[in-house]
């Protein structure tokens, strides 16, 4: 790729100064509505993971092999755009809710690998895609996915974080036996704590988002089961139709609420900027 001298328009109006090139973050801001779709979308990977799974006929091995061919199409789109664009972005992290969950099941319930095991490996894989990101782009900051690479580190730590909170959250809500509604309101303190360790005691905010994104999974899911599952089973029973098709309706409205807003899109910044 070369690079020439020129002047863009950015986003939000205005141009780009003649002698840099504009570099646009590919994810969205913080914010609440970053929190909540996040949320919606991990309770849609786990009732709908099931529900293709229990109740479409595909069986587990197929519908992983369908969600993740139609995860890599909409990946090779979102890799292909040239800023955020929020419907692409989050029918990436929809789909990547259930590929992660579908990557925990067919751990656990086809190859038996225990929930423990899974946990701790998901653990160390995430750790390791977190050291290799930073060794070679010296930040973990999501507001600095404007390069290919760092996009790629990007979706791979989500895909663990996913995988990692589906584990995580089974083996406390079925292995430690606290039922789904207990679970939730662990994670949902557990997050609690790291919003309270951010901004009264002053810990990072690149850590803090990373710790907040992995227990958002769970949380979902727990959410998620205990809405879906029979009552018998602990849950409210209604079902992982209704749930699926009630939260992404939720999805579909906040998101296309963002793309008219464009109230989660962040600037552009000059491409030497990467830090």
């Amino acid at each position: 790729m070369t690079s020439q001298t020129s002047t863009t328009t950015p986003a939000g109006g205005g141009t780009t100064a003649p002698g840099r090139r504009a570099r646009w973050n590919k994810v969205p801001e913080v914010t609440v509505y970053f929190w909540v779709i996040k949320v919606l979308c991990t309770t849609v990977g786990e009732t709908a993971a099931d529900l293709l799974n229990e109740k479409a006929g595909l069986g587990l091995t197929g519908v992983s092999l369908l969600m993740s061919a139609l995860l890599a199409a909409v990946l090779v789109v979102q890799f292909r755009t040239r800023t955020y664009r929020a419907g692409v972005y989050w029918l990436a992290v929809a789909l990547i809710s259930i590929v992660g969950t579908l990557v925990s099941d067919n751990l656990t319930d086809n190859m038996g690998v225990a929930l423990e095991t899974t946990t701790t490996v998901f653990s160390i894989a995430l750790v390791i895609v977190f050291a290799a990101w930073y060794r070679t782009e010296r930040t973990l900051s999501i507001h600095h996915v404007d390069t290919t690479r760092r996009e790629a580190f990007y979706w791979l730590a989500v895909l663990f974080t996913f995988a990692l909170g589906t584990s995580a959250g089974d083996l406390v809500a079925e292995r430690m036996d606290l039922g789904y509604w207990v679970s939730a309101v662990l994670f949902a303190a557990a997050i609690a704590a790291v919003a309270v360790a951010r901004f009264a005691l002053g810990l990072s905010a690149v850590t803090s988002f990373w710790i907040a994104y992995v227990l958002t999974r769970p949380l979902g899911a727990s959410v998620g089961d205990y809405l879906s599952q029979p009552a018998g089973d602990g849950g409210l029973g209604l079902g992982t139709v209704v749930i699926s098709v009630l939260f992404l309706a939720v999805i579909l409205g906040l998101v296309v609420f963002l793309i008219v807003t464009r109230k989660d899109v962040t600037g552009e910044r000059p491409a030497q900027q990467t830090v």
